[in-house]
Parts: structure tokens; sequence; C-alpha cells
């Protein structure tokens, strides 16, 4: 899992209409926040991203945009999108999960997939990463928010 301090990894990911997402191509602009869900059927997990759409408005006021990653295929990320209404791009992996792109790995005899998030800043520096095996545990808010905050005070 990343480290907070640590340069963000060159993730190239593919959003549900297959269009290409390059964490660096945000450098500059704005902060991101990536949500790992351990999959688009667990329903912790939809509950933390259920979390973040409430908090939409407060999280661009603080120039953050917000992705969330699932470990299934495209067709399976647009459908799940769709059916929840879902305001941020999906994000699916080419080669491999978006999750083993940034050391979240299957646990417990390789069954389980890990989840959690990364802020990394408008320059492209790790502000927080979070990551764990039990979906109750993934969504650290107070963390995000910690680390957003940081984002707002004077350097």
């Amino acid at each position: 899992m990343l480290e907070a301090g640590s340069p963000a990894p060159q993730l190239t990911l593919e959003d549900t209409e297959g269009r290409t997402v390059r964490l660096a191509d945000h450098r500059g602009e704005h902060a991101v926040l990536l949500y790992f869900m351990r999959s688009t059927s667990c329903p912790v997990c939809h509950r933390h991203v259920r979390d973040l759409v409430e908090n939409a408005d407060a999280l661009a006021a603080d120039n953050v945009r917000v992705f969330i990653a699932v470990p299934e295929d495209r067709p399976t990320a647009a459908a799940w999108r769709a059916k929840h209404r879902i305001p941020f791009p999906v994000l699916t992996g080419r080669r491999a999960t978006p999750h083993e792109l940034v050391g979240l790995s299957r646990k417990i005899f390789g069954s389980m997939q890990q989840s959690g998030s990364i802020l990394v800043d408008a320059e492209g520096v790790v502000r927080h990463a979070h990551g764990a095996t039990v979906p109750t545990s993934s969504y650290d808010k107070k963390g995000i928010a910690a680390a957003i905050a940081g984002l707002r005070a004077p350097a």
C-alpha cells in the first residue's frame, strides 16, 4: 500500500465509457481522492460511496475530484454506476485491477479483496493512504477529512 508523503503512482485506468484516465493528468489542477471498493456487490462499500456522494459539494469546494475504483470489468462497472446513479467517474484497470496497482491485494487465502482510499494533492504527492481487508474498516472518513484540511492549510 502507498504511504502518505510518497509520490503518486503512475496510474492509467479506464472509465466506464472506455476513456483513459491518468492520475498524472490532474497534477496542477486539483487533488484526487480515489476510493477503492472491494466489489460492486459489497453493501458496506456502497454505503461508503453514498457518503462520498452526499459530501460531493464539500469535496468539490475543497478542489478534490473523486473517483471510484472497482476490481470488476468495465461493463460491470458501468452497469453498477448507472443503477446507483453515481456522479463520479468509476474506474477499472486495463491489465491489472486498480487495487493491485496501489498495493491493495487479496488477503485471507486470496479470496478477500482489500479496499481503501488514497488522496493525492495537486502536486502529485500522496497525502492519505488507507487500506483494509474488512470493508467496515476501509473508509477512513476522519483520515480523509484531516488530509483534505491539510491541503487547505498554508504552506
